[in-house]
């Protein structure tokens, strides 16, 4: 690229104008990419290390050697991408709500798009996450009582900085005993966001899931001298002994 910003895709989505960007913060640096919501980032390549952790930290806490993973969000991939490098994964859906996200990576649009739509293993839907997790049908219609090894989430800013108004009622014990149901026994939930620790979902988290702990990612970032963080907040649902006890 010889320009230092190119606007590469816009559409006009249900919940916004979408604009999928390239640019430099100098001439010969190197490509960031972005996703923009009106004028709201979805997702910036320059900041990934939360969006990492959170596969490379949910799925350390798996078991199992094949392993069946659900993502919620797709944004520029860093997540899937993170999970699909575990050898262990054998089926990964990932739920975009965002179709011309899905297309933009089914289109190679974005560098990781080929690693990601390419993969065999992984399945990119076309869906509303939420929605998904609290229907009876779960994340797939055609075998509605399948369980997970992981559900590994990425959509709203924090649990309270919502990218969507209608995802609000999603960080509550009672949506969150609805994940913890589509989770196979001991499988684990993982959660990014990049704001303060909220107390509420923690209490919420523990009344549902064991294991309950919140990770905190630093990274740098050329905007300021301290350290900027992201949070993974992480849980297990009962093995079945725990939950006949």
């Amino acid at each position: 690229m010889s320009v230092v910003f190119e606007e590469i895709a816009f559409e006009e989505t249900s919940i916004g104008s979408l604009a999928l960007r390239r640019r430099r913060l100098q001439a010969g640096g190197e490509d960031i990419w972005e996703i923009k919501l009106d004028d709201g980032y979805l997702m910036s390549s320059l900041f990934v290390e939360g969006e990492i952790a959170l596969a490379d930290l949910g799925l350390a806490m798996a078991e199992g050697a094949r392993l069946d993973v659900v993502i919620g969000g797709l944004g520029l991939g860093y997540t899937a991408h993170a999970a699909l490098a575990d050898a262990r994964i054998a089926e990964l859906t990932v739920v975009e709500l965002i179709p011309q996200v899905i297309g933009w990576h089914r289109q190679r649009l974005l560098p990781l798009g080929d690693a990601i739509a390419g993969d065999a293993r992984c399945r990119l839907l076309d869906g509303d996450f939420f929605a998904l997790a609290m229907a009876d049908s779960g994340f797939d219609p055609a075998a509605p009582d399948r369980r997970h090894d992981a559900i590994l989430i990425d959509i709203d800013h924090s649990t309270t900085h919502f990218i969507d108004p209608a995802s609000a009622g999603f960080y509550s014990a009672a949506a969150l005993r609805a994940i913890a149901g589509k989770l196979k026994p001991g499988g684990v939930f993982a959660l990014w966001s990049t704001d303060a620790e909220d107390p509420a979902f923690v209490d919420a988290l523990r009344q549902c899931l064991h294991d309950v702990r919140v990770e905190r990612i630093e990274f740098t970032t050329p905007y300021r001298e301290q350290p900027a963080f992201n949070l993974i907040y992480l849980g297990r649902a009962p093995h079945r002994d725990a939950a006949a006890g």
